[in-house]
């Protein structure tokens, strides 16, 4: 009979049993008073501490908690034992080590926790994506709870880099208020030699299908997009975006964002970062004295000036409301995107394209910020976890060797002046970098909507600085439709792709494999897009999105029909614009029976479907999509109350 793996053992060792052992040498570091005043919990993790094999001489230590989207298994020599789902969580692990072994020679005593995050190039297009955004609430809340868990932490350090991973710690720490909290952004790939960049390849599919690619030029591509084995991706994305938004909120070191991945200016970062942490502690600084409204104020205006993804209007407002702050609203991005010019060239963007790696040698955030301080624009007084002001930050910066060097590097490197990468507001202005965001009104979203402006195709822009738009509705019930519709060529220049029933209702999922794929194939610039759906940082075109009311809760762009002329005015300008159905007013549109494209999506998971339904009594996709526990109690019991009332209970 031939061995049988399942059930067979593989060695004769794993007889070799025992039922005991001596257990750790030597004895806990106790003294009589102290042990009489000990929680039985605070004895065991002693205990537990020693039997994990630390020196109990040294157990009195310090106690810093390292958290991070760690995923995978890495052998020593870095090769995949099993793989992580995205490059972004592959190597933060080093990070972590790095930090611990700093706490370890200072005197602390290191833990480490770990909630592993989602890849959201991975799941677009897929069910996978249903979980995305959900993802984010419910990591804040498991790593919150592993604060929580470990009561006898000084401080947390949090290490992250991706779409949701990052932010989920950032609200993590945003609601760890009475400690001092460290974030250490995980990084970015390098750009690959000769090979597409990350954000080009995924729409590979969309353009060989088109016939546009061939099939070997896909699978080379496809194969040698990412240029090194850890960081995220190589675009100004949502994942580049939370990076540059950890550090102006004053939760990151200066130059922490965009580092690249795997480097030892990356370590660097994480050894510093620690001893960053260790400091607060001492002085008594907790993430309390950190996140204000000036850090949400300098967040916002960085968001704008890097031309940053969308999906931090998602974001930023969880971040604050973790942190007890107000909450910005539309009228407050609109302001402040009004106010700030875009200064970086940057993936996906343009003119020029530059990659992440070459904005953080270019000089990264505090490069940005001097141009921004010399506009008046930031709150300069606002602290930060290096223990000194913003203000501060950039004084160091201005005069340290190591701007000197790295701006040198870059020149050195690949040929490129730091100055084309992160501009002056007027070269901005020269080279047509256009602001980032326009918040949009119509009768297709009285509540509001947004387009990332600075990534309208520029040969759609008139000389004033307008795009318009109008053409008939290809109305589309599901994204799987709207891309076959794509590569097939259903959809022809001129028309108004209206992607509907994909708003917070099922998850809000992302619909990247859309909007890259018209920025890719031929003529895709002369197709437009609205939905209630919301986009990937790297969105391109004139995509319209957060298209409020959504299709699932009335609003009128669920009434849309094939055919219907919508019109699009943008004026990137003076980031404001409008989206109609041309020839129907608000009540026309009102009194019409919604699409008969609009169908219930049976992949919806009872997860999220929970979800949806809490964010929307915390106020929806404009609130951060949170869970505002206050609200939602005070909500369920006035319809218990009222469920009761009417059974006669």
């Amino acid at each position: 009979m031939s061995h049988d793996p399942v059930f067979e053992p593989g060695s004769e060792a794993i007889y070799t049993l025992r039922t005991t052992a001596p257990g750790p040498s030597g004895r806990l570091p106790l003294e009589a008073e102290q042990l009489r005043a000990m929680s039985s919990g605070e004895l065991f993790g002693m205990t537990q501490n020693a039997g994990m094999g630390w020196e109990p001489a040294r157990l009195l230590g310090k106690q810093f908690l390292v958290l991070s989207t760690q995923g995978g298994i890495r052998a020593p020599d870095g090769a995949p034992i099993a793989l992580g789902y995205h490059t972004g969580h592959w190597e933060v692990g080093l990070l972590m080590e790095e930090a611990a072994r700093t706490f370890t020679a200072s005197g602390a005593i290191p833990f480490a926790g770990y909630v592993s995050d989602p890849c959201d190039g991975r799941t677009n297009g897929t069910v996978g994506m249903l979980d995305s955004l959900a993802y984010r609430n419910d990591a804040a809340i498991v790593f919150r709870r592993l604060i929580r868990s470990l009561p006898t932490r000084r401080g947390v350090l949090g290490v992250a880099t991706c779409d949701k991973g990052l932010p989920a710690m950032m609200m993590a720490l945003a609601g760890s208020l009475d400690l001092p909290t460290v974030l250490v952004p995980g990084g970015v790939t390098l750009l690959a030699e000769e090979a597409e960049d990350t954000a080009k390849v995924q729409t590979l599919a969309a353009r060989f299908a088109r016939g546009e690619v061939s099939l070997d030029h896909a699978a080379e591509m496809g194969c040698r997009a990412c240029g090194s084995p850890g960081g995220g991706c190589q675009f100004m994305g949502t994942a580049a975006t939370s990076q540059v938004v950890a550090e102006a909120l004053g939760l990151a070191l200066p130059h922490g964002a965009l580092s690249p991945s795997g480097a030892e200016i990356w370590r660097d970062l994480a050894r510093r970062s620690a001893h960053a942490l260790m400091a607060l502690e001492r002085r008594g600084v907790t993430t309390r004295d950190i996140l204000t409204d000036d850090s949400l104020h300098n967040a916002m205006v960085l968001h704008a000036a890097v031309g940053g993804s969308t999906n931090l209007v998602l974001h930023v407002p969880a971040i604050a409301h973790a942190a007890g702050l107000r909450r910005p609203t539309v009228d407050d991005w609109a302001r402040i995107n009004a106010l700030v010019p875009r200064l970086v060239d940057v993936l996906p963007n343009g003119p020029r394209h530059y990659a992440t790696v070459q904005v953080f040698l270019a000089g990264g955030v505090p490069e940005v910020m001097l141009h921004l301080r010399e506009l008046g624009l930031l709150r300069l007084d606002a602290r930060t976890v290096s223990g000194r002001t913003v203000g501060e930050n950039l004084e160091w910066w201005e005069r340290s060797e190591r701007r000197r060097r790295l701006r040198d590097k870059l020149q050195q490197l690949d040929r490129i002046d730091p100055d084309d990468v992160i501009l002056s507001a007027g070269k901005a202005r020269e080279r047509g970098l256009t602001s980032t965001v326009t918040f949009l009104r119509g009768n297709l979203a009285p509540e509001g909507a947004l387009v990332k402006s600075t990534a309208i195709a520029p040969q759609g822009i008139g000389p004033d600085g307008v795009y318009l738009h109008e053409g008939p509705a290809r109305v589309f019930g599901s994204e799987h439709a709207a891309i076959e519709a794509i590569k097939t060529g259903a959809v022809q220049p001129g028309d108004v792709m209206v992607l509907i029933g994909i708003g917070p209702g099922i998850g809000m999922p992302e619909t990247y494999q859309i909007t890259s794929a018209l920025k890719h194939v031929r003529d895709g610039h002369r197709i437009a897009l609205v939905t209630d759906g919301r986009f990937s940082g790297v969105s391109t075109g004139a995509c319209v999105g957060h298209v409020s009311p959504e299709a699932w809760a009335g609003g009128p762009i669920g009434r849309v029909r094939d055919g219907d002329r919508v019109r699009l005015r943008i004026d990137t300008r003076r980031l404001e614009g409008t989206v109609d159905v041309v020839g129907v007013d608000a009540s026309g549109l009102a009194a019409r029976s919604p699409s008969p494209a609009l169908q219930p999506d049976g992949r919806v998971n009872a997860d999220t479907r929970l979800w949806a339904a809490l964010q929307d009594a915390s106020g929806g996709s404009w609130g951060g999509c949170v869970y505002d526990a206050e609200r939602i109690i005070g909500l369920l019991g006035r319809a218990i109350a009222a469920e009761r009332s009417s059974s006669g209970a």
